[in-house]
């Protein structure tokens, strides 16, 4: 007997340098058993050192290490992340199937169904604004501590008192998961939202990218076997994913030569979306791009933009109307986003800006905090930002300037998390734009937090805010002469 199954040992010897590791991962098999060991790794930690109910206080690196069973939850959550990653940045240069593609990202994704929640608090608050809205109060306007809701102690102090960001449409599904009585059930409906927001990304993604002339199973891969999507959507059950579902059909519908009832369906679709995240409002004139064609500066480009356009927007704004009158809402879910900035973190770069002036200022024994200052004028730059790329492509991909735009929302904002970039992800994911920069943001954001949802590097935060602001320096360099450029007109796709 020859071959490789006569000396396992030689087969170990060749895997075990970094040539024989790279030749395992050029490997289909590889990759897809690589990610799921990965998997399993994150789900040992989310029942380890999780976010369980209670509220664990002054969390970091250091006291994991120092507490029961630290060395081990450390490792399994660093290997675990790692190999999500890696298999993910190896697998997006191998020619795959939809099939094996599906097949990978629901093997990744079992892992973590039955498990506590993992990386974040965030579902205690949905259970929470759920029963908030079960109980007849307006989670648009008060806080979950405005009734005795059970779970109240599973939720951090600092989101007790503030509105909820949301909009209609997730608080509707919120109230439905809440209104069983059990903690629990809630959060157990909270991860079936999110398998089913999954399902939907594998059907809306590669229709989407059809119709822009790019490989299915290229934006595919990106999207849906993105290491954000088993740790942060599934054990972390944050509502990104259902976001981004609603969106990417919308578009679909929207995009290429579609007849009227299919731009006002995709309209409402993206009014959908909005109605779960009010922050992807940005897309929308961009989708109005996008059934349009453009926007020429004609008499008959500005008919066909306010004909098409204007259905996609009509279709949008009565959906939203429609659900902030049947909730009883109202439309104050507009505006409950800016309670979200309470929280003081440098993964926000106004933040980590005024930050460090404010560590400087201490070093001269001044007492200022610019923090709202810089928090205020990074949202009035948003807007001109918003309106600059809005105009800079109306002849080019829309597409792509949706993305630039969510990332705009994601630098400018005064709260930042690693998981808001699964947004621009997956609208230049169906683009032809080169992504290898925006995946090495996304990998690096896996390691800022730990596994129960704390920041991993937060006894470090001032020096991070310097490091931050450096970046935020040179991101003002690099958009000045990228606004000196011209958008290139072969950036716009062919539609069916």
């Amino acid at each position: 007997m020859t071959g490789p199954a006569a000396h396992p040992t030689g087969v170990l010897s060749r895997l075990a340098g970094p040539a024989g590791v790279r030749s395992w991962l050029a490997r289909p098999a590889g990759v897809r058993w690589l990610g799921f060991f990965g998997a399993v790794c994150c789900a040992a930690d989310a029942v380890l050192f999780g976010a369980p109910p209670w509220i664990r206080q002054g969390v970091s690196v250091v006291s994991i290490l120092r507490g029961p069973h630290g060395v081990l939850i450390m490792l399994l959550w660093i290997a675990g992340l790692t190999a999500l990653c890696a298999a993910w940045w190896y697998g997006r240069r191998l020619e795959l199937s939809r099939r094996w593609i599906l097949v990978t990202a629901a093997l990744w994704i079992v892992p973590l169904l039955a498990v506590p929640p993992l990386a974040s608090r965030d579902m205690y608050a949905y259970a929470c604004q759920g029963a908030l809205f079960d109980a007849g109060f307006n989670p648009s306007q008060v806080g979950i501590g405005a009734q005795p809701c059970p779970w109240l102690d599973s939720v951090s102090m600092v989101w007790r008192d503030t509105p909820t960001p949301y909009g209609p449409l997730w608080i509707l599904l919120t109230g439905f998961a809440a209104s069983f009585g059990s903690q629990a059930v809630a959060l157990g409906i909270f991860r079936l939202y999110a398998v089913l927001a999954v399902a939907a990304l594998a059907a809306a993604v590669p229709a989407l990218a059809r119709r822009r002339g790019v490989a299915p199973e290229k934006a595919l891969w990106l999207v849906l076997c993105c290491p954000l999507v088993p740790v942060h959507f599934v054990g972390g059950g944050h509502n990104d994913t259902l976001t981004m579902a609603l969106l990417a059909a919308g578009l679909a519908l929207v995009a290429g030569r579609r007849p009227m009832p299919a731009l006002i369906t995709g309209g409402a679709l993206v009014g959908a979306a909005v109605a779960v995240k009010t922050t992807v409002g940005v897309v929308l004139p961009f989708a109005a791009l996008l059934a349009a064609g453009g926007l020429e500066l004609t008499r008959d480009g500005l008919l066909r933009f306010l004909r098409r356009g204007g259905a996609v927007v009509g279709g949008a704004v009565a959906l939203l109307a429609v659900l902030s009158v049947v909730s009883g809402l109202g439309f104050g879910w507009a505006v409950a986003l800016s309670g979200a900035g309470e929280s003081r973190s440098w993964t926000s770069p106004p933040t980590a800006a005024g930050i460090a002036v404010n560590a400087a200022g201490k070093w001269f024994g001044a007492g200022y905090d610019v923090v709202p200052a810089l928090r205020t004028a990074a949202l009035v730059l948003l807007l001109v930002a918003l309106v600059v790329i809005w105009w800079r492509f109306r002849r080019a991909d829309p597409l792509h300037g949706a993305g630039l735009a969510c990332l705009a929302v994601i630098f400018l904002a005064p709260i930042t998390q690693p998981w808001y970039l699964f947004w621009p992800l997956t609208l230049l994911a169906v683009t032809t734009v080169g992504l290898r920069w925006l995946e090495i943001t996304v990998v690096a954001s896996m390691f800022l937090i730990l596994p129960d949802g704390d920041g991993a590097w937060k006894p470090l935060q001032v020096p991070f805010a310097f490091l931050v602001t450096a970046g935020v320096i040179w991101v003002a360099g690099r958009s000045w002469r990228w606004l000196r450029s011209p958008v290139p007109a072969a950036e716009v796709p062919a539609c069916d």
